[in-house]
């Protein structure tokens, strides 16, 4: 039996996912690749990763239905100082915001529906990571 990394870097690559690139490690990487798998099997299409502006960055972008999603991935080994949700604060829901702007007026589809989505992953030790998809987690703000 092939072990755990295997069977995941195969079945990554069956659902499209890239593998690591040389260099990435830690769990960070990880976790967006489980967030990925989840919100692959919600139905999203993940249109870009890693999406960098001046003011901010994009972890996924994805299709869910004709809605463009600006997901937020965060991840903890532990909560005893608060959960992955409680992390994206107002200020990272800004510069998330700025990144999605810049996003949508570069895209061809400025007018498209969009809307805000968190992924936490919770991961104990070397136990599988647990992902919840939090949709429609927080809203533009006009007057930003």
């Amino acid at each position: 039996m092939f072990p755990t990394s295997w069977a995941r870097r195969i079945a990554d690559r069956i659902r499209g996912l890239p593998p690591r690139p040389r260099g990435a490690r830690g769990a960070g990487w990880d976790w967006e690749r489980a967030a990925e798998r989840a919100l692959a099997r919600e139905g999203y299409r993940i249109v870009a990763r890693n999406y960098r502006a001046r003011g901010g960055e994009i972890d996924l972008i994805a299709d869910d239905g004709g809605v463009l999603c600006f997901v937020e991935v965060k991840g903890r080994r532990s909560v005893a100082f608060g959960g992955p949700a409680e992390s994206v604060t107002e200020e990272k829901q800004r510069r998330i915001e700025r990144a999605a702007r810049e996003w949508l007026a570069r895209s061809r589809e400025p007018d498209r529906p969009c809307r805000f989505d968190v992924v936490t992953v919770t991961q104990r030790d070397d136990a599988e990571p647990q992902v919840e998809l939090l949709r429609d987690a927080f809203r533009l703000d006009a007057e930003r």
